[in-house]
């Protein structure tokens, strides 16, 4: 696996990243507070930080449900973000009509699970010249992510994250296979790992997916112990009051002490002169 840089993040090279923010953009200013917050403690534990927000959410479960400031407003506040804050920022594109126009603002590119098999989209984002990020549908097998990685590469995108964020398992439960990490790292891809979204509970409260946020530490440590080269979470300051994914974020508060031990866990893994995750 080739290791590649994000503005001053690097994958791919045992060094732990982080992705994190809210789950949509709510507002200039908080997006500024969230980023300046998030950034500081991912600083203060030693690890690469990406601010990560949607313009949009396009598969809210219900129609009355906040779907974000649309394409225009969101990418001026993810510019915003980049100068004042100086962070790499990361959106997702839900069709081909956005890729362009995202592209001019995005350091990566992400692919919702649900678009995860949408061949051109896909193939429009790796030919941005941006890092694509695809996360693993929570239909797909692990080894179905070969796939994936054919079309980007095929398009010319040598910079692409695969992302692992749960499988459906029953009705409104999602299931995080720990060999999964290991299978789609064979692809040749840094793997991420989207604690939050895979403690969703898609649907479960009927007009919205609820949410087993108690559990983000112990999974976090888990996949980090598996050897992923970043963690994706949704992190709001009073998660009760967010308008999209609050059940299922981690609270601003314990992000400072879950950074540090994902940090203490990562050295541990990746030590030694091999530089690969130990069995």
């Amino acid at each position: 696996m080739k290791p590649f840089q994000v503005g001053d993040v690097t994958f791919g090279d045992g060094r732990l990243a982080i992705i994190a923010g809210p789950c949509v953009i709510e507002s200039l200013d908080h997006a500024l507070m969230m980023a300046t917050e998030c950034a500081s403690r991912a600083r203060d534990a030693g690890l690469g930080f990406i601010y990560k927000s949607s313009f949009d959410k396009a598969n809210r479960s219900s129609i009355k449900s906040f779907r974000g400031l649309g394409m225009e407003a969101g990418l001026d506040v993810l510019r915003q973000v980049k100068d004042k804050i100086g962070v790499p920022v990361l959106t997702d594109v839900h069709d081909v009509s956005q890729v362009q126009a995202v592209a001019e603002v995005a350091d990566i590119l992400q692919i919702p699970a649900f678009l995860s098999r949408q061949t051109d989209l896909v193939t429009e984002a790796a030919r941005s010249g941006r890092v694509v990020n695809v996360k693993k549908g929570q239909f797909l097998a692990p080894n179905d992510a070969r796939n994936i990685v054919e079309k980007a590469r095929d398009a010319g995108c040598e910079r692409l994250l695969l992302t692992e964020r749960g499988v459906s398992f029953g009705y409104n439960n999602l299931v995080v296979d720990m060999r999964s990490f290991a299978i789609m790292r064979e692809f040749g891809a840094p793997i991420v790992f989207d604690v939050t979204h895979s403690l969703q509970l898609p649907g479960g409260l009927g007009h919205a997916t609820g949410g087993q946020s108690e559990y983000i530490e112990p999974l976090a440590r888990a996949g980090v112990a598996a050897g992923v080269d970043a963690v994706f979470m949704e992190v709001h300051e009073c998660p009760e009051r967010a308008p999209s994914d609050g059940p299922n974020a981690l609270p601003l508060e314990r992000m400072q002490s879950l950074l540090t031990m994902l940090r203490d866990i990562n050295q541990l893994v990746w030590s030694g002169p091999t530089k690969q995750p130990k069995a």
